[in-house]
């Protein structure tokens, strides 16, 4: 069985000011959703033994505020080309990963953490499903276990969602 974590970036600074795309910060909430999210993680025992991280500052930033909440810390790779990516390039970029990996997170950007999320859950809990239907907003996590042994294998309807946690949730 494989997990799979895909984390929303935090709430980042408004499109509106001056900073290109890539460089916006996390917002004074996105840092207090990270923290809380980072709880939430080290509550739940949630231990990626990879986490890939689109090379965006608000995406990294996220990272550094949840790190502290996983157990033992993961190899965490930054990639240029998860910045753009949409649900097909992510799904390809799992798909790529050494079959001894047992759980990865995916820390990236709407709308294809959330497109991947709902292409890849085939049931799982009902609750999760109802918020994850309504929105994903920034800092959310969906939590998707598959029962394929081999990353190769992994498709649309090849999980079930097994929990979707928003920062508002733990407040």
């Amino acid at each position: 069985m494989k997990t799979i974590y895909l984390l929303r970036h935090a709430k980042s600074a408004g499109k509106d000011t001056p900073i290109a795309d890539i460089d916006r910060p996390l917002s004074p909430r996105g840092q207090t959703d990270a923290a809380a999210m980072a709880a939430y993680f080290a509550k739940a025992r949630i231990e990626p033994a990879l986490v890939l991280c689109s090379s965006a500052r608000r995406t990294r930033a996220t990272l550094e505020g949840v790190l502290p909440g996983l157990g033992r810390k993961p190899v965490a790779v930054l990639e240029e080309g998860l910045y753009h990516a949409d649900d097909r390039a992510l799904l390809r970029r799992l798909r790529e990963l050494d079959d001894s990996i047992p759980t990865v997170m995916l820390v990236g950007h709407n709308p294809a953490i959330e497109d991947l999320a709902r292409s890849l859950a085939d049931g799982g809990d009902v609750e999760a499903q109802a918020r994850m239907a309504a929105k994903f907003p920034t800092g959310s996590l969906a939590v998707l276990k598959t029962d394929v042994a081999a990353w190769r294998d992994l498709a649309a309807g090849r999980a079930r969602l097994a929990a979707f946690i928003r920062p508002r949730d733990l407040e």
